[in-house]
């Protein structure tokens, strides 16, 4: 990666060190995001699914319960899908959620995590964890620490 980037440097220069962070952070996002689906194709899972996956399993909104409002699970979302409604349709379709009306206010339906999607992200839990530690452990918990802080530092002053 290091190669690719003296080529870059040396073929045009960036006009400012801000699109030269940009441009490093989509590339090493683009990175890290390969491992991930290399991880989740397999089990027929994007990153996406995952994602609405886990806001699930972290609210607690399994069958038996309320489950989460379509809105609410795009709000929590890593990465805004513009057509939820759709990606739902596929999940519930693949037996990994399941939605109903809500019984106080019809225009509501709330999703919730079926019970075999919840021992899919328990079979994920442990290589996923596996994954990010090969690809970042290698910076130390410092400099994790201090990437963690720079990010949100970042992300607070996005447009």
């Amino acid at each position: 990666m290091a190669k690719l980037m003296n080529e870059i440097r040396k073929s045009k220069p960036f006009d400012c060190r801000e699109q030269e962070v940009f441009l490093n952070l989509m590339r090493t996002a683009e990175a890290l995001a390969k491992g991930m689906d290399a991880l989740l194709k397999p089990v027929g899972l994007s990153a996406t699914q995952y994602n609405v996956l886990r806001i699930l399993r972290g609210a607690d909104a399994r069958c038996d319960q309320t489950g989460l409002p379509c809105h609410e699970i795009g709000s929590r979302m890593v990465t805004r899908d513009p057509d939820i409604t759709r990606l739902l349709d596929r999940m519930e379709k693949a037996g990994l959620i399941h939605r109903q009306r809500d019984t106080t206010d019809r225009r509501i339906i709330k999703t919730a995590i079926t019970d075999a999607a919840l021992r899919l992200l328990k079979d994920l839990d442990e290589p996923v964890l596996a994954m990010h530690r090969k690809q970042l452990s290698h910076l130390g918990q410092d400099k994790l620490q201090q990437l963690c802080e720079l990010l949100e530092t970042a992300r607070e002053h996005a447009m």
